[in-house]
């Protein structure tokens, strides 16, 4: 019989929901929210990105995306350009700021993992890690075109 707190969705939800809540806790005083934080953290991977890339990698609609790129670039943690051979993308890069504000704050994400993973062995780790990817590239993105068959 169905149970939803066995439910697997329910249980990525309520570990991902305590998670960003007590980063969020640890950031506030940055004034940062956990998808500012994100983002921050995704262009110091990988130094620049596209609005629609990084919509997709932080899991925000891109127009929520601008929003808060546009509110860390008047905090000039990020700039935005637009390349002259095509003025309709916006490519998003750390700035020296952005950058130290993200390298303070990845020892707290380092942290976190660290005590929600507490007990489980690197082999776990890993593999809850490659059943979490499996699970994303299993359910297609939604783009208002249909529902996803199930």
């Amino acid at each position: 019989m169905y149970k939803l707190t066995d439910s697997v969705p329910y249980l990525l939800n309520r570990a991902g929901v305590r998670i960003a809540e007590v980063f969020a806790q640890r950031i506030a005083e940055d004034n940062l929210s956990v998808a500012m934080y994100r983002v921050l953290a995704m262009l110091k991977e990988r130094q620049e990105s596209t609005l629609g890339d990084l919509a997709d990698v932080v899991s925000v609609e891109i127009s929520t995306l601008s929003r808060l790129v546009g509110t860390l670039a008047k905090r000039k943690l990020v700039s935005r350009t637009r390349p002259e051979e095509n003025g309709r993308i916006v490519i998003v890069r750390l700035t020296p700021q952005g950058e130290a504000m993200t390298e303070r704050l990845m020892p707290l994400a380092v942290e976190l993992e660290r005590t929600a993973v507490q007990g489980m062995s690197e082999e776990e780790v890993a593999a809850l890690k490659k059943a979490l990817r499996r699970m994303h590239s299993n359910l297609p993105a939604i783009s208002g075109k249909g529902k996803v068959a199930i």
